[in-house]
């Protein structure tokens, strides 16, 4: 079975929040390590997990590309 990866520049939708969505990681990691959940469970929510680490992932190679064209425009500058 091949899977559809999602690209990079996949575009993330105007409501997602960086800090909402670790937020979420971390709440999903302190419920599994709470042990309270049976191992399909666990499961499930690791790979929710994961998915929003990727979204993250992909935001901050985002903001990491804005942040270099704007370094290089600074370089392209004519001196006065």
């Amino acid at each position: 079975m091949v899977t559809k990866r999602k690209s990079k520049t996949e575009t993330l939708p105007n409501n997602w929040n960086y800090e909402a969505t670790v937020s979420q990681v971390e709440e999903i990691l302190a419920l599994i390590e709470s042990g309270d959940l049976d191992l399909a469970e666990v499961f499930d929510q690791f790979t929710v997990a994961v998915e929003r680490l990727k979204e993250c992932d992909r935001f901050l190679a985002d903001r990491q590309g804005q942040v270099d064209l704007l370094i290089e425009s600074l370089s392209d500058e004519p001196d006065f």
